[in-house]
């Protein structure tokens, strides 16, 4: 039954349509309730409309197809750039402009007058506490290696104008991308109504040479609108016909300026809900259990949807998350990634397993989250790639995205990303890094699995016990493997046996979990089949970790 699903999928997924998405979401600088994010809302209704979803009355139940705009006034303002420029004063031409560097103005700074803002430029180096104490700012503009919301909250408290910040990761190769800005912010402050300048390679270069030859004064322009406003998250649902409070809930968030990340999440979710209603529209596909699609606020709208609601919340099975799904990776150098729920992989990080340059800190054995979705999701996008050059690799846990808060609530949640891209947060995270191709691996990956675990009855559940039984046994032999290498590099029979051991245990445990799968709940085929599979994974253990200790 699973593999039927992606000719179907194949067939219907246009990737011209998740691109063209991208194209209209990525011309925005969006943050949550600003005009930007709120556009983006109202075009993904106008796909939803357009694919049969028709706006909720009275909840969910009002049809097969339905959607609701949520709307929430927002504690704080919101805010959007319109334009910036810093010039060197007795340079004719500015050396940033928001016109090309888009991410320049940090997030919550106030305009200044219109002829902007003149300045003396005090330079503080990474911005230490000697350079704050031997240094007078008051009334000047600071500029320093630091980033830029602590860099404010420091230089404003002293009396300065506003700040010039350059904080950029290796993993962006600033001194390639020489132009490239992260966008960052500030805090909101309505008091002082001040301003930061994120900086780029090339600028804090030309800025340290300038200091170089003596004293410099600089020109800010800033015109940005903070104002009130809502906060729009968009909910649409394919409901299930037997069991529609079970539901799988796939979440992209809107804020974020860049075309990857994540308009390519956006995107590539729209065309995944317009394809499952045209699906259900024609009859080839009939959910048996909910399918939820959620657009909004990173980590905040995907929280609140599983907390503000504790009945909703204990028919949510799986969640997950697209974010950065669309990477050109001949251009980004960023690989396609399923971050993996806390499994061993994230103690004891070795072989294959590779932390991204996001970076993750080591687990304990308490904090790992056994579950079958690891290597079923997986196992969904190596079908998909199957004859196409696909790549797909995993990395362990690490967080950060909209899968964090199914996992904090003890659902089980992953995501689908890219990473290390050297345009990550930048202005470079324009609409030619984008690729359709990867889109369309990506939402078909996504939508078979979320149909199969729509619809699974018996025999779809049993295959699926045998596949992830196979990721088990092959999983084992690995990392018999790797512990045999660490033998020979002063590790211990008593550790290496250990490792195995909670691998197995880790298995175990996901596939007993399997019983929730069939949607006519658990047979005694299925009770069989998942002990059956228990016990070949444990006696494989048991040989390797005997083998471990000759």
């Amino acid at each position: 039954m699973v593999s039927g699903y992606y000719p179907l999928l194949q067939k219907n997924f246009t990737e011209k349509n998740a691109y063209q998405t991208v194209a209209f979401v990525e011309k925005y600088w969006r943050i949550a309730g600003n005009t930007g994010f709120n556009a983006t809302v109202y075009e993904i209704e106008r796909i939803l409309k357009a694919a049969g979803f028709v706006k909720e009355i009275k909840g969910e139940a009002d049809g097969p197809l339905t959607y609701r705009i949520e709307t929430r006034k927002m504690r704080r303002p919101t805010w959007e750039p319109v334009s910036s420029s810093l010039t060197i004063v007795g340079e004719t031409v500015p050396l940033l402009e928001s016109v090309t560097n888009r991410n320049m103005i940090a997030i919550n700074s106030a305009s200044t007058a219109p002829e902007g803002e003149t300045a003396e430029l005090v330079y503080l180096g990474k911005a230490t506490k000697t350079d704050w104490d031997t240094n007078d700012v008051k009334g000047k503009i600071v500029f320093a290696e630091a980033g830029v919301s602590g860099l404010y909250n420091n230089a404003i408290r002293r009396g300065a104008l506003g700040v010039l910040a350059y904080a950029l990761p290796a993993y962006t190769q600033p001194e390639k991308n020489i132009h490239s800005i992260q966008f960052s912010g500030i805090p909101y402050d309505s008091a002082h109504a001040k301003w930061g300048i994120v900086l780029s390679y090339h600028a804090k270069e030309k800025l340290k040479a300038a200091l170089a030859k003596g004293p410099v004064k600089v020109n800010v322009k800033v015109i940005s609108k903070i104002y009130s406003s809502d906060e729009l998250t968009i909910v649409a649902n394919a409901r299930g016909m037997a069991l529609p409070d079970e539901r799988f809930v796939f979440s992209a968030h809107i804020q974020e300026p860049g075309a990857n990340d994540n308009a390519t999440g956006v995107g590539t979710l729209a065309e995944m809900a317009r394809v499952t209603a045209t699906l259900i529209k024609q009859n080839k596909f009939s959910p048996k259990r909910t399918i939820t699609f959620l657009w909004g606020d990173e980590i905040v709208s995907t929280h609140r949807y599983i907390h503000d609601d504790s009945v909703r919340a204990k028919g949510i099975k799986w969640g997950l998350s697209l974010d950065m799904v669309g990477e050109d990776i001949t251009k980004t150098g960023g690989s396609f990634l399923i971050e993996k729920m806390p499994d061993p992989s994230a103690i004891w990080t070795r072989g294959n397993d590779k932390h991204t340059e996001w970076g993750g800190r080591p687990l304990s054995e308490a904090e790992l989250f056994p579950h079958y979705f690891n290597d079923f999701l997986l196992n969904r996008c190596r079908q998909q790639a199957v004859n196409n050059n696909w790549v797909v690799s995993t990395n362990p846990f690490e967080g950060g995205s909209d899968h964090t808060p199914f996992l904090d609530a003890k659902i089980p949640g992953l995501l689908m990303w890219h990473f290390t891209d050297q345009f990550y947060h930048t202005d470079g995270d324009r609409l030619n890094m984008v690729s359709a191709a990867e889109m369309k691996n990506a939402g078909i990956s996504a939508l078979a699995a979320a149909f199969t675990l729509s619809e699974a009855g018996e025999q779809t559940t049993t295959g699926l016990i045998d596949e992830i039984k196979v990721n088990a046994l092959e999983r084992l032999q690995t990392e018999y493997a790797l512990s045999k290498a660490a033998l020979q590099n002063q590790s211990t029979p008593d550790k290496e046996q250990h490792i195995l051991s909670v691998w197995c245990d880790w298995y175990t445990t996901a596939i007993g979990k399997m019983t929730d799968i069939c949607t006519s709940g658990p047979t005694p085929l299925i009770a069989t089949k998942i002990e059956d599979a228990k016990k070949e994974v444990k006696n494989k253990m048991q040989e390797l970790v005997s083998l471990l200790g000759k």
